[in-house]
């Protein structure tokens, strides 16, 4: 073959590949990025295509999530980035814990039998003002979303058990993991995160639960909650629920609602 139709050949390839190219990047996200906008993005419509194949796995996870969750939740999106852009434990994990409640399973401080499996819910709220709630005096410098708690039925038991999970705002410069490291808290042994897997500490051995303020915000019993943090800050947790009164229900003056509709 001369030198001439060798380098036609090359030629040939070289734009076949650059052609190839185009078509797998910026303007086929971009597509599929307007048919989620369409879809008003269905969080079932991401994992099924998640789960085609491992481009569009990797392409979900460099980008889908994140427009999932700036779509569904922007003001909550942008305290927790804070500029950044950045995400503990990635944006699917962020993803997974503003759509799926994690279920429960009997701790050594919240007994539960049968466990509670997780699943998908179809509308969550978050509030940084409800996460205070669920912080000491000393560790109000962070910032926590918490969601309400999703009610379950807990066979023959007189209350309804609430499963509710939340995340911290810089969790790895966070007074609260100061003051476990401070402490020597010990990672549970049998117990991981349902969103990230990373081990977790159990904020009732760690001492620091301010019992009262959670309860009421829960619309639980002082002793009748439990719930547990991540290395990465994500938070999830137990209660037993009892019937609420309508002084109880107070309203919150930062919230990001994760349901379907338009207005967020």
């Amino acid at each position: 073959m001369s030198w001439s139709s060798s380098s036609s050949s090359s030629s040939s390839q070289r734009l076949r590949i650059d052609i190839e190219s185009v078509d797998s990047g910026i303007q086929n996200e971009q597509i599929l990025i307007l048919i989620f906008k369409s879809l008003k993005w269905d969080i079932h419509a991401l994992c099924q295509t998640a789960a085609v194949n491992r481009k569009l796995r990797a392409l979900a996870n460099r980008l889908l999530w994140r427009e999932l969750c700036l779509y569904k939740a922007p003001r909550m999106i942008a305290t927790l980035t804070d500029g950044t852009g950045k995400i503990g434990g990635g944006w699917q994990t962020l993803g997974k814990l503003l759509f799926f409640c994690g279920g429960w399973m009997s701790t050594a401080h919240f007994k539960l039998n049968p466990p509670l499996p997780g699943h998908f819910v179809n509308t969550s709220r978050f509030s940084k003002t409800s996460g205070q709630s669920f912080l000491m005096k000393k560790c109000r410098e962070d910032v926590l979303y918490v969601s309400d708690p999703c009610e379950h039925k807990a066979g023959d038991k007189e209350y309804d058990v609430g499963i509710y999970r939340g995340v911290f705002r810089g969790f790895t410069r966070s007074k609260t993991r100061e003051y476990l490291i401070k402490r020597h808290v010990q990672f549970e042994e049998t117990i991981r995160c349902p969103y990230c897997g990373a081990r977790v500490w159990s904020m009732t051995a760690a001492r620091l639960i301010p019992r009262k303020n959670a309860a009421r915000r829960l619309g639980s019993f002082d002793n009748g909650l439990d719930y547990f943090v991540c290395l990465n800050g994500h938070m999830h947790g137990a209660c037993w629920l009892v019937p609420l009164s309508s002084d109880e229900d107070d309203s919150e003056d930062d919230e990001a609602n994760t349901d379907n509709s338009d207005d967020h």
